[in-house]
């Protein structure tokens, strides 16, 4: 379970709240993925949960996962299909 290491229940609702609107933005992004939509989400999930505790607020965890989720694509030679993508063109 992603979120079985947040005890504090304020931050876990963050954390859940806040990895609902970190997926639509990969899915809105079209941040490319490394694996299948199901793996992905968990994936990004266990990042939310990471840095739960660090987040100044909801916003600053849904942007700082996000960012971590895309950097392991990255690191890993795929290139994001998304708004980075548009100034190639």
């Amino acid at each position: 379970m992603p979120f079985s290491s947040l005890s504090d229940p304020v931050v876990l609702a963050r954390a859940l709240s806040a990895s609902e609107a970190a997926w639509q933005r990969v899915k809105d992004e079209q941040i490319f993925m490394l694996g299948s939509e199901e793996a992905e989400r968990t994936r990004l999930k266990f990042i939310v949960a990471s840095l739960a505790p660090l987040a100044l607020s909801e916003e600053d965890l849904v942007e700082r996962a996000v960012e971590h989720f895309g950097q392991k694509a990255a690191r890993d030679g795929a290139v994001p299909t998304s708004r980075h993508s548009d100034s190639m063109v």
